[in-house]
């Protein structure tokens, strides 16, 4: 009985492994105290030609270019019997291994200490990895499945936790590369939660210093914006294996960030061991999770498919991740974590960036999109004049997310942007069919009328037109205006560093100080007569000075002093704010549109 027991096993064992070829990887931490980890990869059944190893130079969520091969070294390949083979490297990414016999196994050593959406973290706290930044890939076989194995510190009591499906205590398996890349690991002795919405299990893996009684508070506020977000869309997802997990290291060695992914979350942040848990990265948190409508399956079609070796240009971001950033702060109101008094004020320090931002006249919306390689966590030492020509793509989307909605909450029909993003889902998102811009302005024209969507996008997508703000906010029952139309203004930020003053950007084309020819590297000596010094501020200094007044600027260009006359301008900041005089209609408006659930 024992031997037939056994046999059973092996054939049953052996249909599952050789009905499919799996790539079989092997993690472990036996460094972990220097930031190391060492993997170890087969990649069996292999065609004759060398094989193409390769570092990603991308990760998904992320569109520019990362080089995460610069932290792998110590790399060795060895056939099936052991013996060791030659690896060519074509490029900074890549080994190339030839002279196996049908499978490899690559070996090699990885140094991480970046704790945040792009890249990964090893120490005696935690494993914090994000795939790509970790693990190689053999090209031209993304398709074939993968199996993990976690060699967890159990001294540590490290547990994992992760959106790739569970085969054991500490193995892992994705359906393919690409899932594979997509699904951020998080191993450490983290809180756990959990719990049921519409039959799918929601998952909070929190690595932090904090009492039970703190993270479920947490947690709590957690389910309310998933909650509130679900109302938005009208179901959630249809999650892979049922579950949704979110992965928290707050921690004093993370760096702040949060990253989307298919069916899990990365929210990171330094937070010091002894300060509380509170609402610690809560607008992230909110922020993350609508992605796994808007972006994971209601998903451009210029990201698809996912290029893990050039960079990801895409001309939706101000609807992917701008429409994203407008329902952040928006479920955090209706999920009674945000006051509306709070949210209505942000709303109006977004309007004064994108509004005043010179970049809108040379970039529409898309095209600000397009300049994500560029910025989006992007490294280069050449000075850029960003202030000038780039406004984000998350805060321009978000401002024209909250014109859209403000603008049909403003028709006779009373429709809401509620009601357009649910369309959108059921047409392009349950179906995971990619959408491009055009479909976007056929779906607004379909949930309203043709001249509407066609109105909004030309003027406000394909154009660098403004909505006008004053009038959608006096719709729901809230004043916007000039928040000191009397007050002088001189452009820029002129801050004290290291001892010397200076602007902290380019000077902004259209201020007093660009229009006086005064740049970023100028050391700034004196305002009207002013010495600065530590025991002063610009704003001291042009406190009692009015718009159109003309001041004297002394400073100093590669040593050099020189003055220049400038005329002040007015402070061009708005804000917003709850009327105490708005009428029952307006505040009707204002309560649909911020209470919705």
């Amino acid at each position: 009985m024992k031997q037939l027991c056994s046999f059973i096993l092996f054939i049953s064992i052996s249909i599952h492994l050789y009905s499919q070829t799996y790539h079989e990887y092997l993690i472990s931490f036996e460094n972990a105290v220097h930031h190391e980890a060492h993997i170890e990869v087969i990649f069996p059944n292999l065609d004759e030609e060398p094989l193409e190893i390769r570092m990603s130079r991308t990760s998904p969520g992320r569109y520019a270019i990362h080089n995460f091969a610069k932290n792998v070294y110590g790399v060795e390949a060895f056939d099936s019997q052991g013996n060791e083979l030659e690896i060519y490297r074509p490029n900074p990414q890549q080994w190339d291994v030839a002279g196996h016999d049908g499978t490899v196994v690559f070996k090699y050593t990885l140094f991480a200490n970046r704790g945040d959406g792009t890249y990964s973290q090893v120490n005696e706290s935690h494993a914090h990895l994000n795939i790509p930044a970790t693990f190689v890939y053999a090209r031209n076989y993304m398709h074939r499945p993968v199996r993990i194995d976690f060699d967890v510190r159990e001294d540590l009591n490290w547990r994992v936790a992760t959106q790739l499906k569970r085969e054991g205590i500490t193995t892992y398996s994705a359906p393919d590369g690409y899932y594979f890349m997509d699904s951020p690991v998080l191993i450490a002795d983290f809180h756990l939660r959990e719990e049921m919405v519409d039959g799918q299990l929601i998952r909070l893996a929190l690595h932090t210093e904090a009492n039970d009684n703190e993270v479920n508070e947490y947690f709590s506020k957690v389910m309310a914006i998933v909650r509130a977000q679900r109302n938005i869309f009208g179901e959630l997802p249809e999650f892979d294996f049922g579950e949704y997990t979110f992965l928290c290291n707050f921690t004093p060695s993370a760096s702040g960030d949060g990253m989307e992914h298919r069916n899990s979350t990365i929210v990171t942040g330094s937070k010091q061991l002894e300060d509380p848990l509170a609402e610690f990265r809560m607008s992230t948190i909110s922020h993350e999770f609508i992605h796994v409508w808007n972006v994971e399956r209601l998903r451009p079609a210029s990201l698809e498919p996912f290029d893990f070796e050039e960079a990801n240009m895409s001309g939706e971001l101000w609807f992917a991740e701008g429409f994203t950033s407008y329902y952040t702060g928006l479920a955090m109101v209706r999920a009674g974590i945000l006051s509306q008094a709070d949210y209505i004020e942000g709303r109006a320090n977004s309007i004064n960036y994108v509004f005043n931002s010179p970049g809108r006249q040379f970039f529409n919306p898309i095209e600000m999109s397009y300049r994500a390689p560029f910025v989006d966590a992007a490294t280069s030492i050449d000075p850029t004049n960003n202030s000038n020509i780039f406004v984000s793509y998350y805060a321009y989307g978000s401002v024209l997310g909250l014109a859209l909605d403000l603008m049909l909450r403003a028709r006779e029909d009373e429709k809401n942007l509620d009601g357009y993003m649910r369309l959108l889902w059921r047409t392009y998102g349950k179906t995971e069919i990619p959408y491009s811009i055009r479909d976007l302005e056929d779906a607004l024209g379909i949930y309203t009328d043709e001249e509407f969507a066609s109105q909004f996008f030309n003027n406000f997508i394909y154009e660098s037109g403004m909505p006008d703000y004053q009038y959608l906010f006096n719709q729901v029952g809230v004043n916007f205006g000039l928040a000191e139309p009397n007050k002088a203004y001189i452009g820029g930020n002129i801050r004290n560093q290291g001892g010397v003053w200076k602007l902290t950007e380019n000077a902004q084309i259209g201020t007093p100080l660009y229009e006086a020819g005064i740049e970023a590297t100028d050391e700034i000596v004196s305002i009207a007569g002013v010495r600065l010094s530590g025991n002063n501020s610009v704003e001291e200094i042009l406190e009692n000075r009015r718009p159109g007044q003309t001041v004297s600027v002394i400073y100093r260009r590669w040593g050099q002093e020189r003055s220049a006359r400038v005329t002040l301008g007015r402070t061009p900041d708005y804000k917003a704010e709850i009327s105490r005089r708005a009428n029952r209609e307006a505040r009707a408006k204002r309560e649909a549109w911020l209470n919705t659930n």
